[in-house]
């Protein structure tokens, strides 16, 4: 998955030891506002983190203090601001993903393409970091459906540097995840100064649209409904209230009878009159 905040617990550097000045007040200041940007409910004990991933920041600005580089972000909500609120997105964010992660899901994935077989499909795959998630899905639509099908995939984060590397779709050739099979059915081996490297064949890349997408818009202007949504490993971040908004967000793209995908701890058995359970982190969207 991507964009989610490291969970190694860490503690603050001693105050002699900073580069910079951050005051606890300045963490409970990022707190609110990476809540505020993103819906992520960071937890105590990430002083360490946060120090470590702003200090970039402010060394790039030229702030001397976490305090005065919060304090411009506060006082730049405009255009002007906007790319510097990206960045203090994207610093504080963390990619977790390989290929074919989670793999029980690209079963269930085979079955529902096939059920669908003929008709036109419309997938999304909300944080998608790096990229490894959205090709993953491509190749189970080849592999279920063949090179004819009818399937476009809409591939969003909110961290627009991970994006950039899925859009380019060039990997280590000893990724996690992917057989020699997959390797050579899919992707394409780099030559002289890329040996080692790999890129997504092209008619893997046709398949996916690369987006910015922030769940915490108020506008989710994705398009026609989706057949098949996977949000994996999201959630966890969010507290209730936030996971709430997200879902009925989710129930709203969907076509009625869709399925959405999620990770292996996430439970909305709560949400029943959004979403009704079909296998192993698996639900039906429910036509209210």
């Amino acid at each position: 998955m991507s964009a989610v905040l490291s969970s190694v617990p860490s503690a603050s550097p001693p105050a002699g030891e900073r580069e910079f000045d951050f005051e606890a007040a300045d963490f409970q200041r990022v707190c609110a506002l990476i809540y505020q940007r993103a819906g992520i409910n960071l937890q105590p004990g990430k002083q360490a983190m946060v120090y470590s991933r702003l200090s970039r920041r402010l060394r790039d600005t030229g702030h001397r203090s976490v305090g005065s580089y919060l304090q411009w972000l506060e006082q730049h909500t405009g255009p002007a601001g906007e790319a510097e609120w990206q960045e203090f997105v994207n610093c504080l964010t963390t990619n977790l993903t390989s290929f074919f992660r989670e793999e029980h899901h690209f079963p269930l994935l085979t079955q529902a393409l096939q059920q669908r077989r003929g008709q036109a499909v419309r997938m999304w795959c909300n944080a998608a970091s790096t990229g490894e998630e959205p090709y993953s899905l491509a190749m189970t639509v080849i592999e279920a459906l063949g090179s004819q099908h009818n399937v476009k995939l809409v591939a969003s984060d909110i961290d627009t540097k991970v994006l950039a590397t899925a859009s380019r779709g060039v990997y280590d050739a000893d990724s996690r995840g992917l057989s020699p099979e997959r390797l050579r059915a899919h992707f394409l081996r780099g030559k002289g100064a890329n040996a080692g490297s790999i890129r997504v064949k092209p008619e893997l890349a046709r398949m996916i649209e690369f987006r910015a997408f922030n769940l915490m818009s108020s506008a989710w202007a994705l398009g026609d409904p989706f057949d098949i949504v996977f949000c994996r490993n999201v959630m966890i971040y969010f507290d209730n209230p936030t996971q709430r908004r997200v879902l009925e967000g989710i129930h709203r793209v969907m076509k009625p009878g869709g399925l959405l995908f999620v990770g292996h701890s996430e439970n909305f058995s709560d949400a029943r009159e959004l979403f009704r359970l079909r296998g192993k982190t698996v639900y039906e969207r429910v036509d209210r």
